[in-house]
């Protein structure tokens, strides 16, 4: 080839190159959102650094690598990554899967599941991991990992309103109490401030290094502790209200909490098995009453 044809041969190359749409680019943001309706389920996203709950857990069935996620980051269904209904984005959790014990800390980063009456989706490789074949279900209990999850909400842009009110609060003098387990719960923990001139711990997020990306597969097994499902749908302050909503569905009213102020929980159950618990979901719904959790205790 001439001296002018291998010219031409690698100016077009060039302008091919430039020619050539970007491939996906990172854009991750810190977001909450506005509460929406997914599956017949009205969800309310909040900020919960030290949320705690069980359930039962679902594996995502989108199986493309490559579309974004809520809050903009990449899907990789090869990666430890989740949806979850109402938490922050991107938060970092840890999942114990209650049937074997099996649990990994994982990056949620998107929202769902779409079935109502699942806590958490999983990607196929979490979910292997876990020990969740796909198609399937498994009992989980899912804590937020407080530290990681405020360095991130700390650290990534945000277009929420007023923005991510994560950044006073590392600061503050707290005292940890801890209370004893209400009926039914698996913990519950209150901070308050502390008493002028008292020795206190000064809360350590300030200073948690943001988690890498993507997330080790560091599997830890614990002992098996698989529970009850019960269905709940609604809580109260007042107990003729909730006797009210109990009465829609033939559920039961039980109080829970101390001091004066208790509250009351429309509940039905215990189902032996997800299947009869999924009948209780779909019957609450059918009833309009769309805020129906299904839990594990």
């Amino acid at each position: 080839m001439s001296r002018s044809g291998r010219a031409a041969l690698a100016l077009a190359l060039v302008l091919a190159a430039c020619t050539q749409a970007p491939g996906p680019q990172p854009d991750a943001r810190y977001m909450l959102g506005e509460p929406y309706s997914l599956g017949g389920l009205w969800s309310y996203p909040k900020e919960e650094f030290g949320r705690i709950e069980t359930g039962l857990a679902a594996v995502l069935p989108d199986a493309r690598a490559g579309r974004r996620t809520a809050n903009g980051e990449i899907f990789d269904p090869g990666r430890l990554m989740a949806a979850h209904r109402t938490l922050q984005l991107p938060a970092i959790v840890t999942v114990r899967n209650l049937e074997t014990g099996l649990e990994l800390k994982i990056r949620v980063n998107d929202r769902g599941p779409t079935q109502p009456g699942r806590v958490i989706g999983l990607t196929a490789r979490a979910a292997r991991l876990l020990g969740i074949p796909v198609g399937g279900t498994a009992q989980v209990r899912v804590s937020v990992e407080d530290g990681p999850s405020r360095a991130l909400a700390r650290t990534l842009p945000t277009t929420e309103r007023g923005g991510a009110q994560v950044e006073a609060a590392p600061t503050a003098a707290v005292e940890r109490e801890t209370l004893a387990p209400l009926p039914g719960a698996q913990q519950a923990t209150r901070l308050r401030e502390a008493p002028r001139g008292r020795q206190v711990a000064m809360v350590a997020d300030a200073a948690a290094e943001l988690p890498p990306d993507p997330l080790p597969e560091a599997l830890v097994r614990g002992p098996a502790m698989p529970g009850r499902f019960y269905v709940e749908a609604g809580t109260f302050f007042r107990r003729d209200l909730a006797q009210r909503q109990a009465q829609r569905i033939g559920a039961r009213v039980e109080p829970f909490g101390e001091g004066s102020m208790p509250q009351y929980r429309v509940r039905l159950g215990p189902y032996a098995d997800a299947a009869s618990a999924d009948g209780a979901v779909a019957a609450v719904l059918a009833a309009g009453l769309p805020e129906v959790k299904l839990l594990v205790e």
